[in-house]
């Protein structure tokens, strides 16, 4: 679990916290988004173990489904910052 987090939607709250905030916020977002990052670190950590014993293929349907979401809104509400400055990302979200 560990390295697939690590290598798939673990970073992804410090990525888009680069990309995408400005300067005088960075810091605060930074603690939020590690502060919700290991959060669900914990939570997944913890519900793991029951989900197992109830039903192997179900704890694994209900992961995927969070996943699903997941992806979902990093589709529809992550924007595109390739060759953007960052007014022009500040500006999209007005």
């Amino acid at each position: 679990m560990i390295v697939s987090f690590s290598l798939g939607m673990g970073p992804i709250p410090w990525l888009i916290m680069s990309e995408i905030l400005p300067v005088k916020v960075k810091s605060l977002a930074g603690s939020v988004a590690t502060l919700a990052n290991w959060l669900f670190s914990w939570i997944i950590t913890m519900t793991a173990p029951i989900f197992l014993a109830w039903s192997g293929g179900g704890s694994f349907a209900i992961y995927m489904t969070m996943c699903v979401f997941s992806l979902a809104f990093v589709t529809v509400w992550v924007p595109e910052t390739k060759g953007k400055t960052l007014e022009e990302i500040q500006f999209s979200f007005r």
